[in-house]
């Protein structure tokens, strides 16, 4: 069973590659606080638990970079990749030498990584640098995650199996036919968008899905004076092909949302995964984030998706 480490954020890899590292180096591998890393998101100094090998473990500055894309089935043989090593990788591991701070080094991507591309960046960095290294590819994080379960369930990777996939495709007709037909934001107030969608109590439905307060008043309450476009959009005759299209997908979601809700915690968190699934699978929701977020937001506070009552 693989992860679709796509899906994490640059931060959540960089946790992952710490804590399979705890396992495969020792637990003095300590990580950095984020920011500019200076070309090393985590280090270990000392004599590693059998790593690379038993009979020859490293022993000595250790610096660890995690390089994490979202792009699914992405290649270390990529071109993007190769200019990575060059313009990033080899710059970094020269600062290290120059700072008396690296004595070997580890790269993990959650690219693919073929074999011959696995000997001709490591040749590349010991020609460069003379630096000892080992580079770990998505097959290696994919099997180690396995001899290692207890990682997966401190970063609750399961959630990102089978996740909240649905056909993104209705979602893109919609929301490039609102783009196209509604320039124009809704010009009132939001207390009076407010009431005009008080026929549910919201901080009711809040608490029953457990969606944060904070959330609610920072992030989705902004996207309500969006909501009455959106209902004089769909009540238009012309646009009874996209109602269409609207109700497939909250049936879709809905369902989902029934079957996967013990995997998250705050609905937020499906909210985003969401957000993530559409546009990091459709280059034309891409473009339209913001009017993503206006949908689902919409389909939340109108009681599309999410229960109205208790069980």
């Amino acid at each position: 069973m693989d992860y679709p480490l796509y899906f994490l954020t640059d931060e959540e890899f960089e946790d992952l590659v710490t804590l399979i590292c705890q396992k495969i180096l020792g637990e003095a591998t300590v990580n950095f606080a984020k920011g500019p890393d200076g070309g090393r998101d985590a280090k270990f100094h000392g004599t590693t638990n059998g790593f690379p090998s038993a009979t020859q473990p490293w022993s000595g500055k250790l610096v660890i970079q995690a390089k994490h894309t979202n792009v699914a089935n992405a290649s270390c043989s990529d071109s993007r990749f190769q200019t990575i090593i060059k313009k990033e990788v080899l710059p970094a591991i020269h600062r290290l030498i120059k700072a008396d701070q690296i004595e070997y080094y580890l790269l993990f991507t959650n690219r693919k990584l073929p074999g011959k591309q696995e000997e001709s960046i490591h040749k590349t960095i010991i020609e460069e640098t003379q630096i000892k290294n080992v580079i770990c590819g998505l097959e290696f994080i994919n099997l180690k995650l396995k001899e290692f379960p207890e990682v997966t369930r401190t970063l609750s990777l399961n959630k990102l199996l089978l996740p909240l996939q649905f056909d993104e495709e209705d979602l893109k007709h919609i929301v490039l036919a609102f783009k196209e037909q509604k320039f124009r934001e809704i010009q009132e107030n939001i207390k009076h968008i407010e009431k005009n969608f008080a026929y549910v109590d919201i901080e009711r439905k809040n608490k029953i899905n457990k969606l944060g307060k904070d959330y609610f008043g920072q992030h989705m309450v902004r996207y309500y004076s969006y909501f009455e476009s959106i209902k004089e959009f769909f009540t238009d005759p012309i646009n009874h092909e996209l109602k269409y299209y609207y109700d497939n997908t909250v049936d879709e979601i809905n369902q989902l949302v029934t079957v996967k809700r013990k995997e998250f915690g705050a609905f937020e968190e499906i909210i985003k995964f969401l957000f993530d699934f559409a546009v990091m699978n459709n280059q034309d929701l891409k473009k339209h984030k913001k009017l993503v977020n206006v949908f689902l937001h919409y389909m939340y506070c109108i009681c599309d998706i999410g229960v109205k009552e208790n069980d």
